[in-house]
């Protein structure tokens, strides 16, 4: 063969494979935005629905720990009736622990009794939420698939068992947009004590781009730190320099389309130039008057704190923010030991605010538009669990537990789903955490179908690839 260059088995394999990568790269770069006419510019600009809903906003009220609901909303008199023997079922089936750490049925040190028009049983550690029971869907048959606080925190936030997914928060925000433009559309009120387990993890956009992360704000101290500017100078010198700063932002961005984390970081930053002016007057709760500040405990040592968050919740959604979320610190709810007093500590904190976070949204006429969402990643065990020498305090359980919602179209004064004689397991309308996702979706207008996000050749979804249910039966 007369030619320059010889073809034969190794030459054709070698040159094949630097085609191989060139096409693959290629690929990459038309996928990531950096070449090709598939370049897809993010924002937040509101987006409409997938179909018409009521539910224009969410408050995500996420109780850390896992919240004993035989203690709390779901009464079960076989526990009185086996106090202190052994547990009648499948034993290899309690919590998380080893055999050797289930103690004996252990029965609730609070008392039930029936509240509101809608008569539901609700225990006294929570007075003032039993005065809203009305307005309160509750979700007794909600189970998950994992026993432990990092997994089950990463599944009820993202749909996922593992970290790198995005948050439900990121996903509402990626789909609806917000129609507030001097806010973050998705605001994370965190504990002054300290972060929740898996930290900032839980509000993360992971591979959806970076502008519908959470964004935190404080109750201690500037809610915003860096908002104030420096110096003062007049209003129109402000306004042309911004002015002037969106022009090159906007001529740096031509020149690199599809740079997801340059998008977000010019949409940061001119956020916080809005917010400068518009931020401190809805972060300031000083405008409030004495008697809300009395309603939501502000100013009382124990409710001091999360009545803030609560109140600041409210004036957050009267201005359009999107999704809003309160965090305690790490895990208040997680009582292994010293049930009764640890839980009840968690109720004290948290009951007045939320029961007055519920009433005043309801008198504003915000509550029908907002859909407010309380629960936490698993329930607990009826059995005690010894710790040491300790007996009192129970197990993680991820076969039952219970959260429950209000507003946005949801049907009050509801209980749905049912578990055992013991509370231990879901016996009736289970609720998949892929199913309380595409339910709040659907709470939105959004089809949890629709909402994806396409990566590596895939269609990502909050909802994972089985087929959810939506729980229209809770609805109006």
């Amino acid at each position: 063969m007369n030619s320059t260059y010889s073809t034969n088995r190794r030459s054709f394999f070698h040159g094949s494979a630097h085609g191989l990568l060139g096409i693959a790269l290629a690929q990459l770069f038309v996928r990531d935005g950096l070449a090709g006419p598939t370049a897809i510019q993010h924002d937040l600009r509101a987006k409409p629905p997938h179909r018409s809903a009521k539910a224009k906003s969410v408050i995500h009220l996420f109780m850390n720990g896992g919240p004993s609901q035989m203690d709390l909303f779901d009464p079960k008199p076989a526990l009185d009736k086996y106090a202190g023997r052994p547990f009648p079922g499948d034993v290899e089936a309690i919590g998380n622990q080893s055999t050797d750490a289930i103690g004996a049925v252990m029965n609730s040190p609070f008392r039930f009794s029936r509240h509101g028009k809608s008569g539901i049983w609700m225990s006294n550690a929570l007075p003032h939420t039993a005065q809203v029971v009305d307005d309160l869907c509750f979700l007794n048959s909600m189970w998950t698939d994992h026993p432990n606080h990092d997994n089950a925190l990463y599944k009820i936030h993202s749909g996922q068992l593992f970290m790198g997914h995005p948050s439900l928060g990121s996903w509402i925000t990626y789909g609806l947009g917000t129609q507030c433009k001097d806010l973050p559309a998705y605001v994370v009120l965190d504990d002054p004590r300290g972060l929740p387990k898996n930290g900032v993890r839980n509000w993360s956009a992971a591979y959806l781009p970076p502008l519908y992360q959470g964004t935190r704000f404080r109750t201690v101290g500037a809610p915003v730190l860096n908002l104030t500017p420096e110096y003062s100078q007049p209003s129109a010198v402000s306004q042309a320099a911004r002015d002037l700063l969106n022009r090159l932002d906007q001529r740096h961005r031509a020149e690199r389309p599809g740079y997801l984390e340059l998008d977000a970081r010019i949409e940061s930053y001119a956020l916080a130039a809005r917010m400068q002016v518009s931020a401190s007057d809805v972060l300031d709760l000083n405008q409030e008057s004495a008697a809300t500040h009395t309603a939501y405990g502000i100013g009382e040592k124990v409710t001091d704190s999360y009545g803030r968050r609560c109140l600041l919740a409210r004036r957050l959604i009267e201005r359009g923010v999107r999704f809003v979320q309160i965090f305690l610190e790490d895990q208040p709810w997680d009582n292994h030991t010293n049930l009764e007093g640890t839980l009840r500590s968690a109720c004290q904190r948290t009951d007045l605010p939320v029961a007055a976070l519920i009433s005043d949204l309801k008198q504003r006429g915000l509550l029908d538009s907002t859909l407010v969402v309380w629960g936490g990643e698993f329930g607990r065990t009826p059995t005690s669990q010894k710790v040491g020498n300790v007996i009192n305090g129970r197990d993680h359980n991820m076969q039952a537990f219970t959260s429950w919602c209000a507003g946005g179209g949801v049907q009050g004064g509801l209980v749905y789903g049912a578990t055992d004689e013991f509370g231990h397991a879901v016996v009736e309308n289970p609720i998949s955490v892929h199913d309380f996702h595409a339910t709040i979706l659907h709470a939105l207008g959004l089809d949890h179908q629709l909402l994806y996000f396409e990566r590596n050749g895939l269609n990502e979804r909050l909802t994972g690839i089985k087929e959810p249910r939506v729980i229209r039966e809770i609805f109006a």
